[in-house]
């Protein structure tokens, strides 16, 4: 195994791990404010079509801002159907899991209908912001050879934990997941909160959708994501609610999904690539099955997850 299949062995599993860890930070403080969203799909595509139109529209007037622009509309497209999704189950009172599976069904079709007038076109990927020397070299390349989005996604894994653990705001979240009526009782509001956890969680999750149609795969498909918003889903659950081992797991799901690359490639069939490509989505189905059983979880679930916000006064 030579050195420079190690490192692009490396490199593919950070560019499969971002867009994932990215959607996964945002569920993670979307339910720690205790509403569970299983929308992450939907969210992801429609960030991933916003993002790649606006790119397309202006990249070629505006090759230094487009891609900027574009970030910033995915995460605005992913942010408003998020809150689509707050409005009916906060203040509808409508079943969180039941909203959740029509938002991924309404952002497949919606992302649909927006891509059409942009299937198979192509924009400039984008790419790292270092100089080529130093994105292109040998070694260095993994270090530098990353898009923005990568540094980004690394640098909020820190930040959130900051947030959750050290910061006023971050405790009043926590306590409304853990009791949102006793938050309620000394005058927080839920609602607000949640709200600003769904928006913040929706947002995360059209950037990582964005990062397929603008880095990965810099042209636009339908369905595109190919289900990481629910391996996403499943990252929250096996790190236990923790930022830390989001991020362990994240690299976890990367591995599995390089693996399955590697088989296709190689045409390895001791174990067929069709095994590797199940795994991811076999242990989502587990973790999802761990949600609707919160006290196998390992006993760190909010205890607020999933469950309306009826207040008696």
């Amino acid at each position: 195994m030579s050195i420079d299949f190690i490192i692009a062995a490396f490199i593919t599993v950070v560019g499969l791990t971002t867009p994932i860890l990215l959607a996964g930070l945002g569920e993670l403080v979307v339910e720690k404010s205790g509403v569970l969203n299983l929308g992450v799909e939907g969210m992801m595509l429609i960030g991933a079509v916003c993002g790649f139109a606006l790119t397309y529209t202006y990249g070629f007037d505006y090759p230094g801002i487009a891609p900027w622009g574009g970030i910033l509309a995915a995460a605005a497209g992913g942010a408003l159907s998020a809150l689509l999704f707050g409005f009916l189950v906060l203040e509808l009172n409508s079943n969180q899991v039941a909203t959740g599976l029509a938002l991924a069904i309404f952002g497949t079709g919606l992302s649909s209908l927006i891509g059409q007038g942009f299937t198979g076109m192509i924009i400039t990927p984008f790419g790292s912001i270092f100089p080529d020397a130093l994105a292109t070299g040998r070694y260095s390349q993994v270090i530098f050879g990353y898009s923005p989005l990568v540094y980004f996604a690394l640098a909020m894994v820190p930040a959130v934990h900051w947030f959750l653990n050290r910061t006023r705001a971050g405790l009043i979240l926590r306590a409304v997941g853990e009791n949102d009526l006793s938050a309620h009782s000394i005058g927080y509001s839920v609602k607000q909160v949640r709200y600003a956890a769904i928006a913040f969680g929706g947002a995360m999750a059209g950037i990582g959708g964005a990062y397929f149609s603008m880095v990965i795969t810099p042209m636009w498909a339908e369905k595109m994501t190919a289900g990481r918003g629910w391996i996403a889903l499943a990252l929250v659950v096996f790190a236990g609610w923790r930022t830390g081992r989001l991020l362990a797991g994240a690299f976890f799901f990367g591995v599995l999904m390089t693996l399955e690359l590697y088989a296709k490639a190689s045409g390895f069939s001791l174990v067929p690539s069709e095994v590797w490509a199940a795994m991811p989505y076999l242990m989502t189905v587990v973790a999802l099955t761990l949600i609707s059983r919160r006290e196998t979880a390992g006993g760190n679930a909010p205890a607020c997850l999933g469950k309306p916000f009826l207040p008696t006064a």
